[in-house]
């Protein structure tokens, strides 16, 4: 079997499209929090039904990025990865492999705890912001529940930027220091070293 240089065109569009959706949400869910506390205080800057709107988009935008995660991680089983460089050190490859399942368990798993927070509070869901399409609830409504996957949602955020800032540092420092091919096998246009 001849060894791959570079990821599928499949595995390229899923990586970007959930990656700019990732931090997206991480910014407007931050930004919800803004807003719900600003309308609790009394504020008139947002009107509720503002707020349920940024909610739901964030909410739409959260599942899509769990189904397409899920495609790629299938994806990913169903064709092979690109090796790494030889010239890499036995921790940097180690690294990048707790950053990869470290991105996997974000990508599903955040969108499953703000799935079960949103499920577990009183409030209603809908997708694209349309009560015709109800969001399914996944968990009881339950004060304990909410609070705890609330919290560990919000924490989330705070561990997609470090491992997005890792991630990107390291791709950086391969292409400008090591000058290998690593990230040229995630940016189609960018020119690897045996081309």
């Amino acid at each position: 079997m001849t060894e791959t240089k570079r990821y599928t065109s499949v595995a390229i569009a899923l990586h970007w499209i959930i990656a700019i959706m990732m931090v997206m949400l991480v910014f407007i869910g931050w930004r919800m929090g803004d807003m719900a506390e600003a309308l609790r205080g009394g504020s008139s800057e947002f009107t509720l039904d503002d707020v349920r709107f940024v909610f739901d988009m964030h909410k739409t935008f959260g599942i899509m990025v769990l189904v397409l995660s899920l495609i790629r991680l299938a994806w990913r089983f169903m064709n092979p990865v690109p090796s790494m460089p030889e010239t890499m050190k036995g921790w940097e490859k180690f690294a990048a492999r707790f950053t990869h399942i470290g991105f996997y368990v974000l990508m599903i798993g955040m969108p499953i705890l703000g799935w079960l927070t949103a499920s577990s509070g009183q409030a209603p869901s809908f997708f694209f912001n349309n009560p015709a399409w109800p969001i399914p609830d996944i968990a009881p409504n339950d004060r304990t529940l909410h609070e705890v996957t609330e919290f560990l949602h919000g924490r989330g955020g705070w561990v997609i930027i470090v491992l997005l800032v890792l991630h990107a540092g390291a791709a950086l420092k391969h292409h400008i220091i090591d000058k290998d091919d690593v990230l040229a096998r995630m940016i189609p246009f960018l020119r690897r070293k045996d081309q």
